[in-house]
C-alpha cells in the first residue's frame, strides 16, 4: 500500500459506532445526555468538596481530583464523537488525533493512580486511625498528586512520540469513535515493534504497580478487621470503602474486559462497547456512586440544597 508520513498526511477518519444510519439521532441524544450528566455530577462533587469544610480531607482531596479527571478523560473523546455523529462528518486532522490519543492515555493514568492513592487513604484511615493525620498530611497528598501527574504526563508522551514518528498507508480509516492507540499501529507501514514493547512493559509495569497498591491496600484492611471482632468497625469500614471499592471493580473490570476482548480477536464492535462503558458509562456513574454511598456528600448535598432554597426566597 501505499505509504504516507506524517507531514504529507492531513487527516484520519473514524468510523464511529457500530449503529445504523436510522438510529443516529437516538444515540446522539442518549450520549449527549450521559455526557452533560458526567459533567455536572462531577463538577457538582467539586463544588460540594469545596465549600464544605468537613469535606477538606484527603479522601475528598483525592475525589475531587478523580472527578475533574472523569470530566476530562470525557472530554476527551466523547464532544468529537457527538459532532461526528452530528454532522456526518468522521474526519479528524492528523495533529487532532495525536493530541487526543495523549489525552486519552494521560487521563486514564491519572485515573489508575487516583483510585490507588484512596486505596491507601482508606488503609491509612481504617489500620492507623491515630496516625492518619499525621500520616497523611496535606505535603504528603500535594507530593502523591505531583508524582502521578509527572509520570502520566511523561507516560502519555512517550507513547505520542513514538506514534508521531511512524508513517501509515494509504488506509486511513480507524475502525473506532477516537483515536485508540492500538487501532492507529494496525494502521503504521513502519515498524510498530519499539512501541509495542514500549506498552508491553511500561504499561504492564503501570498496571501492576496501582493495581498491585489497590490489592495490597484492601488486603492490609482486611486482615486489620478479621484481628478485631467489631461488627460495628466492620459495617463502618464498608460504608467507607464500598464507595471506591464499588468505583474500582467497574474501572477495571472494564479494562480487563477491552484486554481479553482484543487477545482473543474478539470483533471490534466488542471493544467499541467496552470502550464506550470506561469513556462514557464509568465517567457518569461515579458522581451517583460517591453522592448514593457515601454520608458525608449526602449530607454536604443536602445543606448546598437548603442554602440555595434560602437564597431564592
Amino acid at each position: 500500500m501505499r505509504r504516507e508520513n506524517q507531514s504529507s498526511m492531513s487527516e484520519f477518519l473514524l468510523l464511529g459506532l457500530p449503529i445504523r444510519p436510522e438510529q443516529q439521532g437516538v444515540f446522539f441524544a442518549l450520549f449527549l445526555s450521559m455526557y452533560l450528566t458526567t459533567v455536572l455530577g462531577n463538577l457538582l462533587i467539586i463544588l460540594l468538596i469545596r465549600l464544605d469544610p468537613h469535606l477538606h480531607t484527603p479522601m475528598y482531596f483525592f475525589l475531587s481530583h478523580l472527578a475533574l479527571t472523569d470530566v476530562s478523560f470525557s472530554s476527551v473523546t466523547v464532544p468529537k464523537m457527538l459532532m461526528n455523529m452530528q454532522t456526518q462528518n468522521q474526519s479528524i486532522l492528523y495533529a487532532g488525533c495525536i493530541t487526543q490519543t495523549y489525552f486519552f492515555i494521560f487521563f486514564a493514568c491519572i485515573d489508575n493512580f487516583l483510585l490507588a492513592l484512596m486505596a491507601y487513604d482508606r488503609y491509612v484511615a481504617i489500620c492507623h486511625p491515630l496516625h492518619y493525620t499525621i500520616i497523611m498530611r496535606e505535603e504528603l497528598c500535594l507530593c502523591l498528586l505531583a508524582v502521578s501527574w509527572l509520570f502520566s504526563c511523561a507516560y502519555a508522551l512517550t507513547h505520542t512520540l513514538l506514534l508521531a514518528q511512524m508513517s501509515f498507508c494509504a488506509d486511513h480509516f480507524i475502525p473506532h469513535f477516537f483515536c485508540d492507540l492500538a487501532a492507529l499501529l494496525k494502521l503504521s507501514c513502519s515498524d510498530t515493534s519499539l512501541s509495542e514493547l514500549v506498552i508491553l512493559i511500561a504499561g504492564s509495569v503501570f498496571l501492576i504497580f496501582t493495581l498491585s497498591g489497590i490489592l495490597v491496600s484492601y488486603g492490609g484492611i482486611g486482615f486489620s478487621l478479621l484481628m478485631v471482632h467489631s461488627t460495628k468497625r466492620l459495617c463502618k469500614a464498608l460504608s467507607t470503602c464500598g464507595s471506591h471499592l464499588s468505583v474500582v471493580s467497574l474501572f477495571y473490570g472494564t479494562m480487563m474486559a477491552v484486554y481479553f476482548s482484543s487477545s482473543s480477536g474478539q470483533s471490534h464492535d466488542t471493544d467499541i462497547i467496552a470502550s464506550v462503558m470506561y469513556t462514557v458509562v464509568i465517567p457518569l456513574l461515579n458522581p451517583f456512586i460517591y453522592s448514593l454511598r457515601n454520608r458525608d456528600m449526602r449530607l454536604a448535598l443536602g445543606i448546598l440544597f437548603r442554602n440555595i432554597h434560602i437564597f431564592a426566597k
